[in-house]
């Protein structure tokens, strides 16, 4: 009697395990442009950067001035000179690639006490306010190592843009 249900089992385990497979995270994709992965967080290189409609200097008008060298941006799309990236706020831009280069550094999302150790309970370090900019070390376990003028610490991973699980930050 036990028997007779074990192909419907077996069949049903292919099947769900099928399904599992189907939803698994994509592999991360590779720029044929820039032969780095994309998504990827980078840092825009100077003081005053520009953020425009589409991939040109002629024909798509500036959106956005960004004025934070070492601003963390998204990379989400390229081509060949330009980068579409996301900024902290959400708004997605065209860069030329000259703007941007690899950066360690996040911004912080909301407000949040720096601690001694990667824990909750830990001692605070310092409070440090949102729009802040910080040096960012490893990230484990929703918590990163991070270095806001003299002071080091941890913060939680899900403040900081710039270390978001799942896209490389380096």
């Amino acid at each position: 009697m036990h028997m007779k249900w074990a192909p419907l089992l077996i069949a049903g385990l292919f099947i769900a395990g099928g399904t599992a497979l189907a939803q698994a995270p994509e592999l991360i994709r590779v720029s044929r442009f820039s032969g780095k992965p994309v998504p990827r967080f980078e840092t825009l290189k100077y003081a005053q950067v520009n953020g425009r409609a589409g991939p040109s200097t002629t024909e798509y008008p500036v959106l956005w001035e960004y004025q934070r060298q070492g601003l963390p941006m998204l990379v989400v799309k390229e081509s060949d000179k330009w980068r579409r990236v996301r900024d902290p706020s959400g708004t997605e831009v065209w860069m030329h690639a000259r703007m941007l280069e690899d950066g360690h550094t996040a911004y912080v999302k909301t407000p949040i006490v720096m601690r001694l150790q990667p824990e909750e309970a830990a001692a605070p370090v310092a409070d440090i306010g949102r729009g802040v900019l910080v040096d960012l070390g490893p990230c484990a376990a929703g918590w990163c190592e991070i270095r806001a003028k003299d002071y080091r610490g941890y913060a939680p991973q899900a403040a900081l843009w710039g270390a978001d699980p799942g896209v490389l930050t380096r």
